[in-house]
């Protein structure tokens, strides 16, 4: 029997939208099973596959298309970084050529040519030796700018090809001897990790400036292997900075020891008990801690041994008391004050302010394996959802508005409130509905990122040397290896060239001065 027309006026609203549910759902399936019934027609035909046509002009001509505006602003990045500008002129020469009695100068016709000059330079400084009358010898010293054997221009060449172009030591080894220079492996380790503490010391004041300065940060973290140990290397960052550092740990107190920007201190104060009580520190060590005089600690040393005077034994409770004195160093200078930290659903990095990030919460619902067609499309038609409502949240980041603000909040809980009766995608769905608050903090922060892809790009890097030199051996060769990536990728986010940054530092003559790169991070802060 035909069903009855229903009446639509007499329907709730919450009827009406479980209705709309419904023939999505259909209207998908439908699609779907429209669409393998054309194939298999298709295929029993033998007819020709759809072609693949070119898509038109007029949908471009009508309304604006994302992609070419991506592409074109890629284009423009990488012609700012590229250095498309003609280097300055090194040297001019005037060709001259016969010409007929009568003929007009009309000036000159430019052509240049760039080139490339690899030649060792070997300085032999003949120092002056003298004795003087009661024994003592003396010799004149060498300038201040000779260090050792090889020169800047040797460690610049090095450090670039190493840490930019991820040349190994052994073909390092290889390429230097065939331009003509002695020099051993273990020569070209020393160039790579010794005399380092002004470079260590700019990579220190990068995380310090941009955690004072920063309305948002990304972080990750990946496996890192030194000395035959498995170790985590964390990245923190944003589009003006990069920094690395690696540990045996990536627990929450580490993270937050790294974000202390280097400072050893402990403080106990309104931030550090309010960490306490979220966390449900038990109630006898937040009263000790709040009571207790002694509220500033100099370093992890002082800081333990008043916990040991406070008889807090070792467990989670003591976790929680370190965790929170951290916070409160954090907070006491400053840093942090308005910043959202994305990041991944790693609970280490759930601090302070935070947001999650939407392509990891969507991988839950890729993951799920479906055993029917019906639970497929299920699936899919949940993914759909998902894409669409991160569509419009893109938008609204350009156009943010208290009614849209509105609107999107309710339409998530009518995206992530749906029940279906498959358990698994129930679960993922449920999953993703408890992590409303941090999943729309970009409605209150429109500045935020939706993704850590800013992470993700710059822990790439590291994850291709990683695959390149497998590990590190010593501890000069982890930091310098964490210490020239975060200036590097610091680099390439203000359109500076690695080389020009090395010979600068290197006080390499006639390489152009770089400004002091936690200086360029405060920049947009102080503009």
């Amino acid at each position: 029997m035909p069903t009855p027309p229903l009446d639509l006026d007499a329907v709730s609203f919450e009827d009406l939208k479980k209705l709309v549910v419904q023939l999505l759902v259909e209207v998908t399936a439908l699609r779907e099973e429209n669409r393998q019934l054309r194939e298999d027609i298709a295929r029993l035909k033998d007819l020709p596959k759809k072609p693949q046509l070119a898509p038109g002009g007029m949908d471009k001509a009508s309304e604006p298309d994302r992609r070419a505006k991506t592409k074109e602003a890629r284009r423009q990045r990488r012609k700012r970084q590229s250095g498309r500008r003609t280097p300055p002129v090194t040297e001019d020469r005037t060709l001259v050529v016969e010409v007929p009695p009568g003929s007009h100068r009309r000036g000159f016709e430019t052509f240049t040519v760039q080139d490339l000059v690899l030649t060792p330079q070997v300085i032999r400084f003949r120092r002056e030796r003298w004795v003087t009358p009661d024994g003592h010898e003396i010799v004149a010293p060498l300038p201040p700018a000779v260090t050792g054997h090889f020169g800047p221009g040797v460690v610049r060449y090095v450090l670039m090809q190493h840490f930019q172009g991820q040349v190994t030591v052994e073909r390092l080894l290889g390429q230097l001897r065939a331009l003509g220079l002695r020099i051993s492996k273990g020569e070209i380790l020393a160039v790579l990790t010794a005399h380092k503490e002004a470079f260590h010391t700019e990579k220190e004041a990068l995380l310090e400036a941009g955690l004072e300065t920063a309305a948002w940060l990304t972080v990750d973290d990946t496996a890192a292997r030194h000395a035959g140990h498995g170790e985590y290397t964390t990245h923190i960052g944003n589009d003006r900075f990069a920094w690395f550092a690696t540990r045996s740990s990536k627990s929450r107190l580490n993270f937050l020891d790294l974000l202390r920007a280097g400072h050893p201190d402990y403080v106990i104060n309104a931030a550090a008990a309010a960490y306490l009580v979220e966390h449900q520190a038990a109630e006898a060590v937040i009263t000790a801690l709040l009571l207790d005089e002694h509220r500033n600690f100099a370093d992890e040393a002082a800081w333990q041994a008043h916990l040991d005077r406070l008889n807090l034994g070792p467990g989670q409770q003591r976790r929680l008391a370190t965790e929170a004195a951290v916070v409160g160093a954090i907070v006491g200078r400053g840093l942090l004050a308005d910043t959202v930290i994305v990041s991944d659903e790693a609970g280490q990095f759930d601090v302070f302010e935070h947001a999650l990030c939407w392509l990891h919460a969507e991988r839950h619902l890729r993951q799920i394996i479906s055993v029917t067609d019906e639970q497929q499309r299920w699936v899919d038609l949940q993914r759909q959802l998902v894409w669409w409502f991160y569509a419009d949240l893109k938008a609204y980041k350009d156009e943010p508005s208290p009614q849209r603000r509105t609107a999107l909040r309710q339409r998530f809980d009518r995206v992530f409130g749906r029940v279906t009766g498959f358990a698994e995608l129930d679960e993922a769905v449920a999953r993703i509905l408890a992590n409303k608050d941090d999943l729309l903090r970009v409605l209150d922060r429109p500045e935020i990122p939706l993704n850590t892809n800013t992470s993700e790009t710059d822990v790439r890097s590291f994850v291709t040397k990683r695959k390149i030199s497998g590990e590190t051996r010593s501890t000069a060769g982890k930091q310098a290896r964490d210490t020239f990536l975060s200036l590097l990728k610091t680099c390439a986010k203000h359109a500076i060239s690695f080389w020009d940054y090395l010979g600068a530092r290197l006080k390499i003559p006639d390489a152009g001065p770089v400004p002091w790169l936690p200086d360029l991070i405060r920049q947009p802060a102080s503009a």
